[in-house]
């Protein structure tokens, strides 16, 4: 008796040293997925993976694969420990060995609602969708949307920034995947990619305690303000890394015109960001690149020929804890041809570097530099609208409640829950 006693303390006390370690890594255990009987309209589709010709699924649990047309039909896979290559074949989709007619196929996982897509685990739901072209297909995520936000917030900020700082960022993140899917996702098969395009989404490889905290601790919360229309609603809630000193005007990036996402001061920011981040360096483009780059994504670029000038016709100017700089708002693109095109500062800065980290906002000058562009004098990381990650966390230190630091960001905003108001 005194032997099986010892054995099962040194299994208990196993069991807790692993879940020690594993806590100090921010890796748990997961949990059955919630929300899985959330209405439809409160479930997000996020696009995976873009017009692939196979992926593989490593099962964490049993799940179910169907399809509904042109008839239904339904496999129960078992858990097995070999994982599954998904691929197109006849034109169709193949699960391991099971082909579904049809165009579509949605994987369901059993309790707790997981599965493992070329390494990585997500919760709810894989839906794959054949292309037009027959020849690929897409993968999408389908998940209710409070788990979809701890697989967010752990993405987008450090998850071991203030509570309140992270509480803010649970609220803009669902009150923007919220707008999004509301505004573009009727017209498409999901709502959100997965990059930083929309947010960053890393599924379970994002959570920790501390983010499940703050999507927890703001269930269903979302903003919403005075629309283009006059009328109550969410909005887009944009936010960046670091504003670099002032928030930007919504107008001058996005074209948008709510009320909450007017420009305001922040002298916040430089105080957390790193010094690298919020002053970068300067930083230089090939001449024939940039202009390869432009005429690429935009055609109408290529009748200017080579791009031999860059003027600013618009910036907005702004002082700030005793520093002025300005964002750049709008350029000039001159041609060799002689023919000159105007482009919006962001529209440009994404399009010469779509990473975003080598030209990291438009608060920046521009020289010419013989056969090379340059850009110098940069200030923060992101396009500056909404709310500013960094400075988030500098009100969070001194002790600002989320809403004070969302009402900051967001001016004329106010807090509402999806879940309880009968508009959403």
């Amino acid at each position: 008796m005194a032997a099986d006693r010892y054995r099962l303390l040194s299994r208990r006390f196993l069991l807790l040293l692993l879940l020690v370690l594993g806590g100090c890594r921010q890796r748990q255990l997961t949990e059955p997925t919630c929300q899985t009987d959330a209405p439809e309209r409160f479930w997000i589709r996020v696009l995976l993976n873009k017009k692939i010709t196979s992926c593989v699924l490593t099962p964490t649990c049993s799940f179910l694969a169907s399809s509904r047309q042109p008839y239904s039909f339904e496999a129960h896979f078992p858990r097995q420990k070999a994982p599954l290559k998904i691929r197109l074949s006849g034109g169709t989709i193949a699960v391991g060995a099971h082909r579904f007619a049809g165009k579509e196929v949605v994987i369901a996982p059993d309790e707790p609602h997981v599965f493992n897509l070329n390494g990585s685990k997500y919760r709810g739901k894989l839906k794959l969708i054949i292309n037009p072209d027959g020849k690929t297909f897409n993968a999408i995520n389908l998940v209710p949307l409070e788990p979809y936000l701890a697989g967010v917030v752990g993405a987008e900020m450090p998850s071991y920034w203030e509570p309140a700082a992270l509480a803010a960022q649970a609220i803009a993140a669902r009150t923007y995947c919220l707008y999004i899917k509301r505004q573009f996702g009727k017209s498409r098969a999901w709502d959100v990619t997965r990059t930083q395009s929309n947010q960053v989404y890393l599924g379970v490889a994002g959570e920790s305690s501390p983010v499940w905290e703050a999507v927890n601790r703001t269930f269903g919360r979302v903003l919403v303000c005075k629309g283009p229309d006059g009328e109550n609603g969410i909005f887009p809630a944009y936010y960046s890394s670091s504003c670099g000193g002032h928030t930007a005007d919504s107008r001058e990036v996005f074209s948008d015109s709510f009320q909450a996402l007017k420009p305001v001061a922040c002298p916040f920011c430089r105080n957390v960001a790193k010094p690298k981040d919020f002053f970068w360096r300067p930083v230089e483009f090939d001449k024939t690149e940039l202009t390869t780059r432009l005429s690429n994504r935009y055609p109408n670029l290529k009748q200017l020929g080579k791009i031999v000038n860059i003027v600013v016709v618009g910036q907005c100017n702004y002082s700030c804890d005793k520093w002025s700089f300005s964002r750049l708002t709008r350029l000039k693109l001159v041609g060799s041809t002689g023919k000159s095109e105007f482009i919006r500062a962001e529209d440009f800065r994404l399009t010469v570097d779509p990473t975003g980290r080598r030209i990291r906002s438009t608060i920046c000058k521009i020289a010419d530099a013989d056969d090379k562009w340059t850009f110098y004098s940069g200030r923060g990381w992101g396009h500056g609208v909404g709310l500013c990650q960094c400075g988030a966390e500098a009100l969070a230190r001194k002790g600002k409640k989320v809403e004070q630091i969302l009402s900051y960001y967001y001016p004329g905003s106010r807090i509402m829950n999806v879940y309880e108001d009968v508009r959403f």
